[in-house]
């Protein structure tokens, strides 16, 4: 049920499209629902161990070979090859959970300037909320 109330939140805000099972995230928007879908705690803010959970999540729904690895087929739109490259610390072309949680830090850390260990929705909406949104959601 809960997963509906999500998905409801994302298709109402023009955030994701549902039929055919697809879903588009287009330029990954930082709407109220985005935020209310990635704010469990409801307090109007995404802090860090939130985006990591929804990271998280993601990065299972993106592992179709059930590998425990994201390879650039797996992350096409997330991540470019350059930064496949720049964050794949052991080199493998892979990025496992603990890496791409590491790469969604990195961006958690970019989008949140007033380094108040949190990010709202103006927050979300610039290029680099964006750029984390994309490991966020679907």
């Amino acid at each position: 049920m809960k997963a509906k109330c999500i998905l409801a939140a994302f298709a109402a805000a023009g955030a994701i499209t549902l039929g055919a099972a697809a879903f588009v995230v287009p330029a990954f928007a930082a709407s109220s629902s985005v935020i209310k879908a990635l704010d469990p705690d409801k307090d109007g803010t995404v802090d860090l161990a939130e985006a990591k959970a929804a990271a998280s999540t993601l990065f299972d729904q993106l592992d179709h070979d059930k590998d425990g690895t994201l390879d650039r087929r797996e992350l096409r739109g997330r991540v470019t090859t350059k930064e496949l490259k720049a964050v794949d610390p052991d080199k493998d072309g892979t990025l496992d959970k603990n890496e791409y949680l590491a790469v969604v830090e990195q961006r958690f850390k970019a989008a949140d300037p007033d380094n108040d260990g949190t990010l709202d929705a103006k927050e979300l909406k610039s290029p680099a909320g964006r750029s984390l949104l994309r490991l966020l959601v679907k």
